[in-house]
This record gives C-alpha cells, structure tokens and sequence, in this order.
C-alpha cells in the first residue's frame, strides 16, 4: 500500500513538473522543430509521462512511446489512447530482444532504470543521496531494428534510458536521420559509449543541451570527440544532458 502511495505521489510529481510550465512546453518545441516535422514518424524512448510526446504530436509528428513501466505506460494510454498517431509500447529496448530486469524508483519514477550501473554510480553520490530504487519487475525487450521493422523508419529517436543509452543504441544497425541521447554526470563512461556507436553508425555532427534548458549549448556542430571532451569537462553539477546527433 505504502508502495502504490509512493508511486501515485512521484507519477502526479512528474506531471506537475513537466505539464505544469509553459516556458517547459514551448522550449521543446524550438528545440525539437529543429529536427522533426509534420508527417514524421518519431520514436519516443523512455516516454515517462509523455511531455515529449506532446511536443512531437505539436509538430505534426507521429509517435511511438516506448515506456516499460507499467503505471507510466497507463498513463500515456489515459494521455492519448485515443490519438491514432500515437503508439504506446510497454517495453524497454536495449542490445537484444529478450527479457530484462527493470530497477524501479517509485518515489521518482523519472530515475527508473534497467543498469545496474546507473544506481550503483548514483549511490553516494552528490545531489542522488535521496533516491532509493525499492521494486524489481521483469520486463520484455526488444530493439530499435525490431521497433523500426514494425513501425518504419523514424526521423527522429530520443533517448532517455537512465544509463541504459549505449545499449539501445547497440540495438540500432543503421543510421536514422537523427537521434538525442542522455547523458549524466554520474556516468560519462556511458556518454562516451553511445558517442562512439553513433560515430560507427555514421554520425558525424553533434551537440547537445543540459538539463530542461532547451537550448543547444555549441552554436555549431561538434565530432564525436569533442563532443566526448566537453562531457567530460562538464562539473558534477551539471548533472545531466542530451546529446543530438545528425549525419
């Protein structure tokens, strides 16, 4: 009961923080019309509650939101079951198709993930004292190449898996138009990872933003490499980011 208390408190959290702001909404949707546009079909990894998804549906976009957590993926079917561009799938994708054990953070569903190397690095560290990840749950898995075989071919993948990036990008075989990932402070290990698969992939321009700010921090686009530099430049008070690759 305490469980389910904890959960319902951090999913209404999460839709306050990310449905509650304006200045949340329209950042998105600068930022994201820079690679999305009406008709695109867009892969949403890691959906959470879907503000995302909003802001692709805004554009014009259809939508696939991939979301294994069983109370975030009812709430996107309550959000939009009824728009026909939109297709929850309530799986994690990574390397393989096959099952995985996903680390749930209940009081912040945000910060779920299926690395145990993500917890293990957040464990002590400064500004992640506070979250504890109390529930396991076996999950389906599948690929982006599995996802994109059933779908078709997007324009445009976001990626935000709580460490878990490097492996769905493994999953991918060949290169889509463009994709973001996230990165965290806490593992530029795993940063470093997704940009050299990208990089093998054919990627070859990158940028990126830091946390909700919306904003591409370069002015132009970077190598991998210094894209690599600057992550491991960043403060450990930077916290988090996305980087945003394109051919």
């Amino acid at each position: 009961m305490l469980q389910s208390v904890r959960t319902l408190t951090g999913v209404v959290a999460s839709l306050r923080t990310y449905y509650g702001r304006r200045g949340h909404r329209d950042g998105l949707d600068r930022l994201y019309a820079r690679f999305v546009r009406p008709g695109d079909l867009v892969f949403d990894v890691g959906a959470h509650v879907g503000d995302r998804v909003a802001a692709f549906r805004r554009l014009g976009a259809r939508v696939v939101a991939v979301e294994p957590q069983p109370v975030l993926a009812r709430v996107l079917r309550l959000l939009y079951g009824r728009d026909r561009a939109v297709v929850v799938e309530p799986m994690l994708l990574g390397a393989h198709a096959g099952t995985a054990e996903l680390l749930i953070n209940t009081a912040n569903p945000t910060v779920s993930t299926a690395s145990a190397a993500f917890v293990a690095a957040a464990a002590g560290a400064p500004g992640w004292e506070a979250e504890r990840w109390t529930a396991r749950r076996a999950v389906p898995m599948t690929t982006l190449d599995a996802l994109i075989a059933r779908h078709g071919v997007p324009a445009f993948v976001k990626i935000d898996v709580e460490g878990f990036e490097a492996e769905v990008l493994a999953g991918l075989s060949a290169p889509v138009a463009a994709l973001s990932f996230e990165f965290t402070t806490i593992q530029r290990d795993v940063a470093r990872a997704a940009l050299a698969r990208c990089a093998a992939l054919g990627y070859a321009k990158f940028d990126a933003s830091l946390g909700e700010s919306h904003r591409l921090m370069h002015g132009g686009w970077q190598t991998a490499a210094r894209m690599a530099e600057w992550i491991d430049g960043l403060p450990h008070a930077a916290n988090s980011g996305d980087v945003y690759a394109i051919r």
